[in-house]
């Protein structure tokens, strides 16, 4: 005849005391790791298995593990779920290597319509050329995989970054010479914020031009927005062209006063000239 099953005899310290019953309170902690702790304080006041498991509503098997790991590895390792080996890698580092490299590469140099790999192509492809590749842990590659495969790697083969090179030897000289010039406009507004003597005015304007603006006109009047049916402005799709027309602006770096010429032609550099500020 089997015998009674003897308690555990578990020992606390006063702060991993503390400790529990602050997380069996705790709203913000894994419920795993709650509910391990509410186990521990009611086994603590009444060794036994049985009535802290229908105390808590749960299996007393549950809290005999609970209490046999705190008393094993310390009361506080007990709430954590113990490390498992899981399940192996399914793919290789060399294929994730072969993927990677195959991802640095764009889709139109392997034979497809596409500029840019996207993660369903990538996954496609990898698929009907991995095994021939010798990575025959690729023939059941899906999407998400991928994803996360070039997640590892912060790769993001589907998106572009615009950079600017520089091709003008010349850019350090000129760009020293834009410094220049903005540092002598802080020193003349500095100069002319201090009461003296009027002298030779000094106008410094920034000139740029931008040709080839599209004229467009709507077809149909905008309909105003009506409350409770339509939030926003409706304009029709459709849309009149009036040709291009240039714009020569300057804006004047001491005074900020921006003037403004808007052509329709501009068939040579300097020939419209932008009015002096008074």
């Amino acid at each position: 005849m089997a015998g009674w099953r003897r308690a555990v005899e578990l020992a606390m310290s006063g702060e991993e005391i503390e400790t529990l019953m602050a997380l069996s309170r705790s709203r913000t902690e894994p419920a795993s790791r709650v509910s391990r702790a509410a186990m521990l304080l009611a086994y603590r006041e009444h060794p036994s298995f049985f009535a802290v498991g229908q105390r808590l509503g749960v299996h007393h098997q549950t809290v005999q593990r609970c209490v046999e790991r705190a008393v094993a590895y310390g009361a506080l390792t007990a709430l954590d779920d113990r490390p498992r080996p899981g399940k192996e890698p399914t793919i290789t580092p060399e294929a994730k290597a072969w993927l990677v490299s195959l991802a640095c590469d764009k889709a139109k140099e392997h034979g497809y319509p596409h500029e840019l790999w996207t993660t369903r192509l990538l996954a496609r492809h990898a698929r009907e050329n991995g095994p021939a590749a010798g990575h025959d842990c690729l023939a059941n590659l899906v999407q998400g995989r991928v994803c996360k495969l070039l997640g590892h790697e912060e790769i993001k083969p589907h998106k572009v970054r615009y950079y600017l090179e520089r091709r003008d030897a010349e850019f350090e000289q000129k760009m020293a010479e834009v410094l220049c010039v903005y540092r002598e406009v802080q020193v003349l507004k500095k100069a002319a914020a201090k009461p003296k003597k009027p002298g030779k005015p000094v106008a410094i304007v920034s000139y740029d031009e931008k040709p080839g603006i599209q004229a467009i006109a709507t077809t149909a009047p905008d309909l105003p927005p009506v409350p409770g049916a339509y939030a926003t402005f409706a304009r029709d799709y459709e849309y009149k062209r009036h040709g291009t027309l240039s714009l020569l602006a300057g804006i004047d770096l001491l005074t900020g006063k921006v003037h403004a010429l808007v052509r329709d032609r501009h068939r040579k550099p300097g020939v419209h000239r932008i009015p002096q500020a008074s």
